[in-house]
């Protein structure tokens, strides 16, 4: 946006054609600028766009706040979509700020990989049998072998995502808390999980990656045929979001809790 409708000066940026549709119309309206000028980003779409949105900027190392308006499904990381007086709410935003996890993946084939990822990692089997894995805690083996069709870690803004959905716990925003989540566990049969401090670093270990392999994927990018992931949380590249200020992810996360 120009300078005299709104302090930032502000890229817009969208996802479907209804999202391209309302990006005109704020383009209409408002008058925002390229990308290497840009203070911030107004994305328009789902959940899906904005980790997209998010990816993109830490691919290319250039990271600004993300306002994001809703036009996709669910919009958990999302604003309402309306168009009037975005400068105003662009202004009372309210800041939050999200540190990616960061898996370290080594394939069977000796590749390495460095991926971020926002919501969560998961490892999940590549074939109908089961994956076969041990976990690490800070070092420890705390499982020799889990037996399952696969195991996430979540972060609290991702933990009403997949974490939720394979029965994990909701994790409030500023716990500084991990969801070690596992998928469909057969062995040990009551083990459903753990809450972990945000420091800590999680090691899986793929017991038979040949017969049994594995993927490992960081919210939307996959590496298949794994042999070991280490999975901790990554404080030098900070994301921000913002919010309108009686529309916040953390009420939204807390809502989650109560929903039948």
């Amino acid at each position: 946006m120009s300078d005299e409708a709104e302090p930032k000066r502000a890229l817009v940026v969208s996802s479907t054609q209804a999202a391209r549709a309302a990006e005109e119309r704020l383009r209409a309206s408002y008058d925002f600028v390229p990308v290497e000028k840009a203070e911030m980003v107004v994305a328009l779409g789902g959940d899906g766009f904005m980790l997209q949105t998010l990816h993109a900027m830490l691919e290319a190392r250039r990271i600004v706040p993300v306002f994001g308006m809703n036009l996709g499904t669910v919009g958990f990381l999302m604003n309402e979509w309306r168009l009037e007086r975005l400068d105003r709410r662009l202004q009372d935003a309210k800041i939050f700020k999200v540190n990616p996890l960061r898996m370290t993946v080594h394939t069977v084939d000796g590749e390495e990989f460095s991926i971020p990822a926002i919501n969560e990692v998961s490892l999940l089997r590549e074939t109908r049998q089961t994956a076969k894995l041990s976990v690490e805690v800070n070092g420890r083996v705390v499982l020799p072998e889990l037996v399952c069709d696969g195991v996430l870690v979540a972060t609290p803004a991702g933990s009403t995502a997949y974490n939720l959905s394979a029965h994990g716990p909701i994790l409030p925003l500023g716990s500084a808390l991990m969801a070690l989540t596992p998928i469909s566990p057969f062995r040990p049969r009551r083990w459903r999980g753990a809450i972990l401090p945000e420091n800590t670093a999680i090691t899986f270990t793929v017991l038979d990656p040949v017969k049994r392999p594995v993927s490992a994927v960081g919210d939307q990018r996959e590496v298949r045929d794994v042999a070991r992931v280490e999975v901790k949380i990554d404080r030098t590249t900070p994301l921000t979001l913002l919010f309108d200020p009686e529309h916040t992810l953390d009420d939204r996360i807390a809502a989650e809790q109560f929903i039948a």
